[in-house]
């Protein structure tokens, strides 16, 4: 049975909520490896939206095991308002599990990521300000506060009160902003502590074991390649990283337990947040797709950046995540746009790239060169199979597959799970 490694393979909001949702229904195990809220998946089950945040969607599924990894950073706050989202809408979180080793997200990390984004001003990145690059930046400091420490009292005591000391003397004589109270925090992260210690485990323990018993499992990454802290467009990037080498480190296995990659690639591209973007249309089409395609963010609700499909971006994150397949989502988007154009390049002072530049410079000056191609101008919402797809809508498909040099596995015509034309099993039955 497989190990199977999803990783968004553009600038993130790729669908992979979707993707992640049909797969776990044959996956043992759901593994969330890096991230924390600042991402958001939209599930569809029937007629119900299921808008989730820190736990895997694989919940969804109540066989299905879920692991949220030792490379998340967690708030505490929102995992509980998510827990009892889920038990409000009648599902069973029971199968969550949570490594103890993941680090948490203070107050002052929100705080100290919303300041820091202000003073920046016209340079901003642009980051969800929900405390996660300040809680990386502590767990690389060595000074990050971990589940296993919230849930002992006297280590978590004397561990927020040395932070406390340093970042309430940042606060007050850098940013001349008023401190956290010790015993304020201290109690309500308590509070949490209650809630969610039966479901934290060595959870590192439990992936295994799975792999071990010949389980499908299933890490799933948040955000997208461009995005990633080393491969991304630095310094326009999330803390962690998304990339497919990252689901050893932040889930703890080896890189011999990984037998698939599979990255999920939106029909076109989308980024929010700052930074350059080749294929960024502002005008009309650009409209037109945000708004067929509900382009606004789970987590934010910030409208995102719409654009043509980049290949650029693709065959890249081919190589650093190293992708046997594709899953493309959202091609109903382009349903009714009579031509399409496809990015095969980048034209930079004179010159064409076929390589991902990595400086921002060079990349904020790149002309993309487009291939067009005509649209197929019909629905495609009801194609179950790729023989139901127009010939024009499989000449998209096939010709990003030849781009990139990478096959396709899955294409999602739809948020629904019975919008998903599977071209390759990924998991057997279980």
């Amino acid at each position: 049975m497989p190990s199977v490694v999803l990783v968004g393979a553009q600038w993130g909001d790729e669908g992979k909520g979707k993707i992640t949702d049909y797969l776990a229904e044959k996956a043992d195990v759901v593994v969330r490896y890096q991230g924390g809220n600042n991402a958001g998946h939209t599930v569809v089950v029937g007629d119900q939206e299921f808008k989730l945040h820190l736990i895997p969607s694989g919940i969804l599924y109540p066989g299905t095991t879920c692991i949220i990894g030792n490379g998340v950073v967690i708030d505490p706050k929102v995992l509980v308002k998510e827990l009892e989202y889920l038990k409000s809408r009648g599902i069973d979180t029971g199968n969550l599990r949570i490594s103890d080793r993941a680090h948490l997200i203070m107050p002052y990390h929100i705080r100290l990521d919303q300041l820091e984004e202000e003073r920046k001003g016209a340079n901003k990145i642009g980051t969800t300000r929900k405390g996660i690059g300040p809680a990386y930046m502590d767990k690389s400091a060595r000074v990050g506060i971990r589940v296993v420490d919230l849930l002992d009292k006297e280590e978590f005591a004397q561990k927020l009160k040395a932070n406390l000391d340093n970042k309430n003397n940042l606060l007050e004589r850098v940013y001349e902003e008023k401190g956290f109270d010790f015993q304020e925090i201290y109690d309500e992260y308590l509070g949490y502590a209650e809630k969610i210690k039966n479901l934290v485990a060595d959870t590192s323990i439990i992936i295994h074991d799975a792999i071990v018993a010949g389980k499908n499992v299933l890490f799933e990454g948040a955000q997208g390649t461009l995005l990633d802290l080393d491969h991304g467009t630095f310094p326009f990037v999330t803390s962690s990283h998304p990339v497919a080498g990252a689901a050893c480190i932040g889930a703890g296995v080896g890189p011999t337990d990984i037998s698939k990659v599979i990255g999920v690639v939106k029909a076109y591209t989308t980024r929010v947040g700052e930074g350059p973007f080749p294929t960024e249309l502002k005008d009309e089409m650009g409209d037109l797709i945000r708004n067929i395609g509900h382009e606004f963010g789970t987590t934010t609700g910030r409208p995102r950046r719409c654009g043509w499909l980049d290949c650029v971006i693709l065959r890249y994150a081919a190589r650093v995540s190293g992708l046997d397949s594709i899953a493309i989502t959202k091609l109903d988007v382009l349903d009714n746009i009579e031509k399409i154009k496809i990015c095969v390049g980048y034209k930079y002072n004179g010159t064409e790239l076929k390589d991902f530049p990595s400086s921002l410079k060079v990349l904020a000056q790149c002309q993309p060169v487009y291939e067009e191609l005509d649209g197929w101008m019909e629905d495609t919402s009801q194609a179950r199979k790729f023989e139901d797809l127009s010939i024009n809508a499989q000449k998209y498909i096939n010709r990003i597959s030849e781009i990139i040099g990478v096959k396709t596995a899955i294409i999602a015509v739809g948020p629904k799970r019975e919008q998903t034309i599977v071209l390759e099993k990924i998991f057997e039955n279980r």
